[in-house]
């Protein structure tokens, strides 16, 4: 009756309200934890995570995730395609210098009294000490040096439960195997992974759909999509020689020369 479906509704907002409680006091927890593994002043309100994603290079992309006290933040998430022409292709370090360049350029010109809610808490980086290395050197020069910072490194034979975290001048240290914190700290590993990887995919296959090689007489679909796999991008292809787009499976010798020859036209 309708009193029975009221009385349901009703039962059913509490008890969503009450997990919704319960969600909030452990991800507060958890803030916590992490305020106090990596010594920062309060809990964290807003934290960023970042790690790229590449083919043998090519297609290079910078994601960005945010975490904070409700728990993802998806509508602040952000990707970086890499635009230097002068970043080796695959150079992990190259791509978090430009990454962090960007982003915290864009902090200091949209937000630089710090009172936008665009300042992270805490910044989390995919890698070890190196790219830890390369965000401090960047953060140095746009003359900011008081954003925490922690590299987040997989352990031998990149097992879960043995990672590394990394400090800026501290020993890096491991985490209690069982620690929730740990747990925590893998989910925003994962998602920035899980995000960086999905953006770089649309990415690459977006590359495969419209490409430079459709204007090169006599390559079809099938052909595109072989080079394209092959050398991982048109500017690739360009660069190729006769006997390197030989190597293709179903580039004849004709048809390489022909690509060859629309690509070093004078």
């Amino acid at each position: 009756n309708k009193q029975a479906l009221v009385d349901m509704a009703g039962q059913n907002a509490r008890e969503a309200l009450a997990r919704h409680v319960a969600e909030s006091d452990n991800q507060r927890r958890l803030l916590e934890g992490v305020a106090e593994t990596f010594h920062l002043e309060a809990p964290p309100q807003r934290i960023e995570v970042f790690d790229n994603s590449h083919l043998q290079g090519t297609n290079q992309i910078g994601g960005m995730i945010v975490a904070g006290s409700e728990g993802f933040v998806k509508n602040q998430y952000r990707k970086f395609n890499i635009k230097n022409d002068d970043t080796v292709p695959g150079d992990d370090y190259a791509m978090m210098r430009e990454v962090f360049s960007r982003r915290f350029s864009r902090a200091l010109k949209e937000d630089p009294d710090r009172d936008q809610g665009q300042w992270p808490d805490l910044v989390l980086i995919d890698g070890g000490k190196g790219q830890l290395s390369a965000v401090r050197e960047t953060l140095t020069e746009l003359g900011i040096d008081d954003v925490p910072l922690v590299a987040i490194a997989k352990g031998p034979d990149r097992n879960a439960g043995r990672e590394q975290f990394f400090l800026p001048d501290q020993q890096p240290f491991q985490m209690p195997e069982r620690d929730p914190v740990l747990f925590y700290l893998q989910r925003l590993r994962d998602e920035v992974h899980r995000f960086a990887i999905g953006t770089h995919r649309a990415k690459r296959s977006a590359a495969i759909k419209k490409s430079p090689l459709d204007d090169v007489p006599g390559i079809g679909p099938r052909r595109k999509k072989a080079l394209l796999l092959h050398f991982g991008s048109a500017r690739s292809v360009s660069r190729a020689s006769v006997a390197d787009l030989l190597t293709v499976e179903g580039i004849s010798e004709a048809v390489a020369q022909k690509i060859y020859d629309h690509f070093h036209q004078e």
